[in-house]
């Protein structure tokens, strides 16, 4: 069985800051301004706000990898 997994890449990321509004404790953003991941493997609870985060994106800089059904 897979886990839930958020990944950055932290290239494509602008810096809208999208993700820190909705999700702040998977993300935050360092002193230019871009994506920080805090939490790979965020509790159940948290999933909702890292798919949120993940689409907002402009830059979709954020991929969530979701575990088998």
């Amino acid at each position: 069985m897979s886990t839930f997994k958020v990944a950055v890449d932290e290239d494509l990321c602008i810096g809208a800051g999208q993700c820190v509004l909705v999700a702040p404790q998977i993300f935050d953003q360092d002193d230019r301004g871009l994506v920080i991941l805090l939490h790979a493997t965020p509790p159940p609870a948290l999933h909702d706000a890292a798919r949120k985060a993940a689409k907002l994106c402009p830059a979709r800089a954020i991929t969530i990898e979701e575990p088998d059904a």
